[in-house]
This record gives structure tokens, C-alpha cells and sequence, in this order.
């Protein structure tokens, strides 16, 4: 497939910018991308890399206000975030751009313009709600209420970030505007929209006939929603931050982001390209490969597609969309309302020196065709166990024994053995291997490949045991040690995609620049060439550096379930059915104190209470262990239903019932008089 493209222009999801960049998106876009472009690169491949900030939308406005700001200071602050995390972690783009600048302005402008002169949309009049005191339409996210699922009562109108639930403004209890407060209206507005009926059956031939190859989840995903029947879709909403519509009629409106993002990677290349960007966007030459999150493929593989479609004028389509699942963290979904993130500026801060651990260990636990979970006990253990422990630590006992043994130069390789033939012929094979599966976009295996050359080098050196042979024959010593050095060489090419940081510090080590058609050839460094200083490639990262990472979260863990109790707390029970006078006036309720406590033998919930009614002196089985010692009970004054039939529990005969008040989080609390009165005393 690849070889009928004179080149690859190589996009990754414009990332929103409205917070810092996480694993997540690292692992499911912006890492494998980097893995693929330095491969393509090392091929003598003409790529382009394009990426930028996505910085539209309501998210944006909303976290402006929040932070009394301006939603020009909000995509300034994180788009200065996001390009330094990436730069920090070897993620270099030809250009990341921006949809706030003018090019994008006057492209975006561009192409609605042109779609609407050519008929291509239509417009709809519907009722949307409005803020009858801020004078403005509301987008979903403006809108809050109680969640109708789980009683939050600070869930949005499009979703409820605490139980997850999808949900629409109609179904929020008392919903209200996050503007002023007001409780929204309907109002009747227009919109344009993109009708995407009219290229199902197109997109139909195009993706389900000719794109087979694509990964099942992208390919099943788009298949999900042909099936169900493509329709119409706004292009346009009522908001302040934006590109504005650029036809008459349509104050107070901007591009829907969605529509506005992806032609962001048109506008990006223009940017960069002003005299040749065509080449890029309308050859047939040209491979378009779109990286993204699997919550992106409806947008690149149905309406951006359709988008460009619509406009004509040559526009290439997307040759593969490579998206990937998601990644969670210790076994919870990340989520950056929560915090329970890794963030990539934080990592680089946390961890100096140790980006391409990072790198490592999300491509060995990417999310290539099912969710994933990162974990730092497994972080800590691919870096000790593998990096240190097999490609680290080959390549260090190379060296120093090259050093120690030939002055720091390459021994002449004499003639070679069983062994030594058996090694060099491993190295073919998964070069060969690595190919095919970052040509298939399996980056997962074609790291396990590269690792695979490093465990042959380091088998290869521990049972050849140069160190023993060096005793009695240099020269066997220096043809290991030439096959040796001849593997880490192989090593520093087949990890620059994967670890380019450490790739760099080897070939600096090795004294050469390498390319990727010497892999695995039998003598890559010639004989009595200079090697420079050993170094170790890797360190151990430490339990505490770790335990540091977990206690962090578990602080975030703590802080949130502290909150959703405390917001179950606040949860009311619904009324009972009604009950009559006479049925009430049946019970009798009395004040009375605890005389005796203590806990029932063989249970965790119940206490013994001996109290002194005001009637009598009688025993009291309940269940309040788990809330209060048996010392906190004794002279404790408390209500009771003191008509209440006798029942026996746990071979002990109670009198009556313990008033309690229970929270909508399932804690019980006393019902006790404000001031001290007589036992006995009737409650009602």
C-alpha cells in the first residue's frame, strides 16, 4: 500500500486546549504517530507531520469564566503547555498550530463560504434553550441540574461527569444557566447543516468496500453508524468564541467546532507551506494517515471525509485512520474534571531525563485495539526489568569490556562460530518483522521486535562469556565482542522510533550516524573504529519515586470520595406514603437514656443498650456499632418508639426501636434532644 505514494502527510488530533495534555492522549494519538513518522524518516521517506490546538468551544469559554478571564488567555496559557510537553518528549511536528490565528480564521471562513455558495447545506429552524437574563442561547455545557440518574446536582446538560450518564437538557431537574442563574427558555433559532445522508451511500463504497484493512474497531465503529442511517448535522452554533459565520443573517454565530477543527490541518499546512501546501491536500501522490482517539472517528472518517467531499476541488481522503482506544489508569477511567490524570508536563518535571521511559512503556500498553491500563508499579517494573535489566545493560557490558579489553576500539571479527552466526541471523528477522507491523500500524509488536534484538544481544553476550574467554583467547574475545557491539548498533536504529533519547545517547557512544538500511547487516562498525565513552543507557527508578506517583493518587481518590459522600450526604429520600392521624398518635415516642452498652458477641453492627426509659429499665438490640463505641453510647440521651413489639435478635429479647436519622450516604446519626429533659418524656 505504501509503495504507490511518492509521500505521507501525517496528522494527529488537533488537542483541545483547555488543559494540559495527559498518558492518555499520548498513548492513543500523539506517541504512535511520533513512532511512525521517525520511521518513515528513517526510510528516506518525504513526510509531513502536522498537528496544532484545537482552540474553539464552549469547554473554553466556560473555563474562562470560571477563572475570570478571557478565552484568548485560556488557549495562549495551554497551547504554550501542550507544545512544550510535546517538545519535551521528542514529539517534534513540522508545525503546531493554532485555530485562533488568522490563517485558520480566513480559511475556516473560506470553505463555509464555498460550501454554502454551492448549495451544499441546509438550514433548520429549532427551539433551543435560551438565558432569558444573559440574552445569549446556551450550548449543552451551560446548562446544569440535578442528574435525574444519580441525584447529582451539578450534572451538565449534555452529560453527568459523576455516574457518566449521557443525558439532555429536558432531563435535568431544575435546570438552571451556568451564566446568571436563570432558568433557561426555549427559543426558536436557525442553523446550518451539513445533510451527511446525502454521502452515506458514497462513503458506503469508499470505507466499508475499500477500506477493509482499516483496524476492526475504526472499521466497526463507521460501519455502526452507516447502519443506523447518517443525519444532517449543524455546522453552525449560537456562541461569542469562534470563527463567526460568514454570511448575512448569521450574527451571534460561529462554526461549530467540529467543523472548524479538522480544516485546522489544512490551515496548519498552509501556514507552513503558503507556495506548496497543495502538493500536500490535493496530489493523488499523497498518503493521508489521520492519528486520532477512538472518540474522533466519526468526525475524520464520516464528516470530515464528507466535508471534503462537498467542497471538491481535488482534495485527497484519509488512506488509513489508525485510532486507538483508550488508556486508563490504575484501573480507572482518566478523567481531567477528577484530576485522575498523569499529565505529560508533570511527568517531564517528576521524572527528568527519563522521557523515553514514558515513550516505552505507553507503546508497550497501547490501547491498539482495546482499552488499556497504565499502572506505576508497571511503569517502574518495564523500566527495571527491561530497559535496565536486558537493553541497558547488554549494551553497557559491550562497552566496558570493549574498553577494558581493545582500548575503546572495534576488535576485528574473526571466524564465526554456531553461536555467533545464530545471533547475527535473528536480527534479520525482526528488522523484517518490525517492518511489516509499523507499516500495519502495530506498534505494540514491532517494539516487542526491537526488544527482541536486544534480548538476543543479551543472551548472545552472557552465554559467550567474553570476560571468561579473555583469559585464554583475545582474539575469540574480539570477535564476541565485534558481534556485539555490531548488535548494539543494530539497537541504536531499531530504537530511534521508540526511544530516540537514548537511541541518540548509543549512536553518540558508538561514534556513528546510522540509518536504517544498515539493520542487521553482519558488519555495520568497521574494525579499529573509535568507540567513545561508555554510559549507562538507563537507570533504576526507585520505590519511593513510585510510591511518591500512588500517593498522589490515592490523595485524589481520597478528595473524591470525600466529596460524593458528602454529596450523597445531601441526597433526601422520596415521602413514604401518607399515614392517618390516629395511625401516627399509635406510636409512642419517648426520650431516655443509655445506662449500659455493649457489643453483641460475633457481629460487627450490633450493640446491647440497657436504658432507663422513665417507665422502666429494658434492653435495646441495634445496629450503630460500625457508627459509635459502646463507650461514646453510655449517658448518651436518645429518642425511642418504646410500643414497639418485642423481637429477638441474636438470642437477646429488644424493646423497642433507636431513632435514627439516615443520610442519603448510608451514615446514621442520633435524634436527641437539643436540651437535657426527663426520661420519659413524650416526642410528639
Amino acid at each position: 500500500m505504501e509503495n504507490k505514494f511518492k509521500r505521507t502527510l501525517v496528522t494527529c488530533a488537533l488537542p483541545y486546549a483547555n488543559g494540559p495534555v495527559h498518558i492518555g492522549h499520548l498513548a492513543g494519538v500523539y506517541v504512535p504517530a511520533d513512532i511512525y513518522v521517525r520511521y518513515l524518516r528513517m526510510r528516506g521517506r518525504e513526510v509531513l507531520y502536522v498537528c496544532g490546538s484545537d482552540e474553539h468551544g464552549v469547554p473554553i469559554t466556560i473555563k474562562a469564566r470560571q477563572q475570570g478571564c478571557t478565552p484568548q488567555d485560556i488557549v495562549d496559557r495551554y497551547h504554550g503547555i501542550i507544545k512544550d510537553s510535546f517538545e519535551g518528549l521528542g514529539i517534534h511536528f513540522d508545525i503546531y498550530g493554532r485555530t485562533s490565528s488568522e490563517v485558520h480564521a480566513k480559511n475556516a471562513s473560506g470553505f463555509f463560504r464555498k460550501l454554502y455558495e454551492d448549495g451544499k447545506f441546509i438550514t433548520k429552524e429549532s427551539e433551543q434553550y435560551y438565558d432569558p437574563e444573559a440574552k445569549t442561547f446556551l450550548a449543552d455545557r451551560y446548562i446544569v441540574g440535578t442528574c435525574p440518574k444519580c441525584g447529582n446536582e451539578g450534572a451538565y446538560g449534555d452529560q453527568c461527569e459523576k455516574c457518566g450518564s449521557t443525558l439532555s437538557p429536558e432531563e435535568l431537574i431544575n435546570p438552571h444557566s451556568k451564566l446568571s442563574g436563570a432558568t433557561p427558555v426555549k427559543k426558536k433559532t436557525t442553523h446550518w447543516y451539513l445533510p451527511l445522508q446525502d454521502y452515506e451511500q458514497w462513503l458506503r463504497e469508499w470505507i466499508l468496500e475499500g477500506h477493509q484493512e482499516w483496524r476492526s474497531n475504526v472499521y466497526g465503529q463507521v460501519k455502526s453508524w452507516l447502519d443506523g442511517g447518517l443525519q444532517p448535522r449543524a455546522v453552525t452554533r449560537d456562541l461569542d468564541w469562534g470563527v463567526p459565520v460568514p454570511v448575512e443573517g448569521a450574527e451571534g454565530k460561529v462554526l461549530y467546532v467540529w467543523f472548524d477543527a479538522p480544516i485546522g490541518y489544512i490551515s496548519n499546512t498552509q501556514e507552513l507551506l503558503p507556495d506548496s501546501w497543495e502538493k500536500w491536500w490535493k496530489s493523488p501522490d499523497t498518503r493521508l494517515v489521520h492519528f486520532i482517539g477512538k472518540d474522533n472517528i466519526v468526525f475524520h472518517c464520516i464528516v470530515f471525509p464528507a466535508m471534503l467531499k462537498a467542497y471538491g476541488d481535488g482534495y485527497i481522503l484519509p488512506d488509513n485512520v489508525p485510532a486507538n482506544e483508550f488508556l486508563n489508569l490504575e484501573g480507572d477511567k482518566i478523567s481531567t474534571s477528577r484530576g485522575w490524570a498523569v499529565w505529560a508536563h508533570e511527568y517531564l518535571k517528576d521524572f527528568p531525563g527519563k522521557e523515553d521511559v514514558l515513550r516505552y512503556v505507553l507503546t508497550a500498553n497501547a490501547p491498539e485495539t482495546k482499552d488499556n491500563d497504565f499502572s506505576w508499579k508497571d511503569f517502574q517494573q518495564r523500566n527495571n526489568s527491561e530497559l535496565v535489566a536486558i537493553f541497558g545493560n547488554f549494551v553497557n557490558r559491550a562497552m566496558v569490556l570493549t574498553h577494558k579489553y581493545f582500548g575503546g576500539k572495534v576488535p576485528a571479527c574473526g571466524a564465526l562460530e554456531d553461536i555467533d552466526k545464530e545471533a547475527l541471523a535473528q536480527i534479520p528477522v525482526l528488522k523484517a518483522s518490525m517492518e511489516k507491523n509499523i507499516e500495519e500500524f502495530k506498534f505494540r509488536e514491532a517494539l516487542k521486535d526491537a526488544m527482541g534484538i536486544a534480548r538476543v544481544g543479551n543472551k548472545y553476550i552472557s552465554d559467550s562469556e567474553p570476560w571468561k574467554v579473555a583469559k585464554t583467547d583475545l582474539d575469540r574475545t574480539g570477535t564476541i565482542l565485534n558481534i556485539s557491539l555490531q548488535i548494539c548498533a543494530d539497537l541504536a536504529i531499531a530504537f530511534e522510533p521508540f526511544t530516540p533519547f537514548a537511541a541518540k545517547r548509543l549512536r553518540d557512544m558508538l561514534g556513528s550516524g546510522l540509518d536504517w538500511e544498515v539493520l542487521g547487516r553482519p558488519q555495520i562498525l568497521p574494525a579499529g573504529h573509535q568507540l567513545g565513552a561508555a554510559e549507562l543507557l538507563f537507570a533504576k527508578i526507585e520505590d519511593d519515586a513510585i510510591d511518591a506517583q500512588l500517593a498522589r493518587l490515592d490523595r485524589i481518590r481520597a478528595e473524591r470520595e470525600a466529596a460524593a459522600k458528602a454529596e450523597a450526604a445531601k441526597l433526601v429520600a422520596p415521602q413514604k406514603a401518607e399515614c392517618t392521624f390516629d395511625e401516627f398518635e399509635k406510636m409512642d415516642i419517648r426520650t431516655a437514656t443509655v445506662l449500659e452498652a455493649e457489643r453483641v458477641p460475633k457481629t460487627d453492627k450490633l450493640l446491647k443498650l440497657t436504658i432507663d426509659t422513665g417507665i422502666d429499665r429494658r434492653v435495646i438490640v441495634s445496629g450503630i456499632a460500625e457508627y459509635y463505641t459502646p463507650e461514646a453510647m453510655v449517658g448518651k440521651q436518645i429518642c425511642i418508639l418504646a410500643n414497639l413489639q418485642p423481637r429477638t435478635i441474636r438470642g437477646i429479647e429488644s424493646h423497642g426501636m433507636i431513632l435514627m436519622a439516615k443520610q442519603g450516604d448510608g451514615s446514621m446519626r442520633f435524634i436527641t434532644p437539643q436540651e437535657a429533659v426527663s426520661n420519659g418524656a413524650i416526642v410528639g
